[in-house]
């Protein structure tokens, strides 16, 4: 009886956050917005992708176009990051990890979350990247956090093989014993657009998650897709596994004229002093550029309307293109972001860099 009532007690808690579909809230100011957004301004340029776009991976030479950085550490390895990255060889999807020791050269690429089994829902490849880290502080170190003596990620997946992203996408859970390599922890999706509670916004195909933790409550931020229009939810669990979508997504939707009227897209989101900051993408007014958005509650965001970078920025004609899909890491020994996107122009699809401060 115990075991039952605590069920009930978590299920009640997170349908009440998941109900939470009162008035949008308060909105942010402009002059809030502002002054929350100015220490993500004013970047430094990297010269060069630091993954580039063939990354030329032993056993993996045919995959190519980097994309989905996401940077993070392991306890009691503090001067040595990871970062997985995900490359395309004509029939979908690979999830691979390199490494480095000072935050731009990194080496060692290999496979960390290959394509699944034949006919199952992660056959066309895995996106993992949406890690349960210790802290979600803007400021602290990306620290995978064990739980139950694995690592946990969800990932985004697509079921067919052939061709880009061919939908519908889906979301699973992963976990690894060493933060390297990643298997199943599941073998259903975690969100799928045949849920009961899948809403129009994403009826057609749900991409990449963002995991996080606050106050015992799980929440996954994620982008997903009706027609060519993508927009950002949320979704609730306790225990990784199960998943109640907020009843009031999406909670980033798109601004008509503005640089995200036709994405708003790929969330990452941080604890940033007393109120919390989301890293997104949009595409809209010629490209995809990286924007911002803040909460003082995870449920109600308002997005600042300027990017913090604009596509074709990088003086190399880099991120001609896109500029978008970011990770953020603080390095304290310089006290400099690091942060890395997807950069495409002149040079292929690719992981590129961009800092607060000049790095030699």
């Amino acid at each position: 009886m115990a075991t039952i009532s605590f069920l009930f007690l978590a299920s009640s808690a997170i349908a009440a956050l998941a109900e939470d579909a009162a008035a949008p809230g308060e909105g942010i100011d402009r002059e809030t917005l502002d002054h929350w957004a100015a220490p993500y301004r004013g970047w430094q340029y990297y010269p060069e992708h630091v993954i580039p776009s063939r990354p030329d991976i032993p056993g993996f030479e045919d995959f190519h176009s980097t994309d989905v950085p996401c940077v993070y550490q392991l306890p009691e390895q503090p001067d040595r990051w990871y970062m997985s990255f995900i490359a395309f060889n004509g029939r979908g999807y690979n999830s691979f990890v390199a490494e480095s020791r000072d935050l731009v050269h990194w080496d060692n690429p290999r496979l960390a979350m290959g394509f699944g089994r034949a006919g199952e829902f992660d056959h066309g490849g895995c996106v993992v990247g949406a890690y349960l880290y210790e802290s979600y502080d803007v400021n602290a170190p990306r620290l995978l956090r064990p739980k139950d003596g694995f690592y946990w990620t969800l990932y985004g997946c697509y079921p067919r093989q052939g061709g880009y992203e061919l939908r519908p996408g889906y979301q699973g859970v992963a976990k690894s014993r060493d933060g390297l390599t990643w298997e199943r922890a599941l073998n259903t999706p975690i969100l799928s657009i045949y849920d009961p509670d899948c809403g129009a916004w994403e009826k057609d195909c749900i991409y990449q998650p963002w995991l996080l933790e606050y106050e015992g409550i799980f929440y996954n931020f994620y982008n997903a897709a009706q027609g060519s229009v993508e927009q950002t939810g949320l979704a609730f669990s306790r225990d990784l596994l199960n998943w109640k979508r907020y009843e009031n997504n999406p909670v980033i939707r798109v601004r008509p004229g503005g640089y995200d009227e036709a994405f708003a897209s790929d969330p990452k989101v941080f604890r940033d002093g007393d109120h919390w900051t989301m890293f997104y993408f949009g595409v809209g007014k010629g490209g995809a550029h990286i924007l911002i958005a803040f909460s003082r509650d995870l449920r109600h965001w308002t997005a600042h309307p300027e990017p913090l970078y604009k596509a074709g920025g990088h003086p190399h004609g880099l991120d001609k293109t896109y500029a978008h899909k970011i990770s953020l890491v603080f390095n304290p020994k310089n006290e400099t972001f690091y942060m890395y996107y997807c950069a495409v122009g002149e040079r292929g699809r690719g992981i590129g860099l961009l800092t607060s401060k000049p790095i030699r």
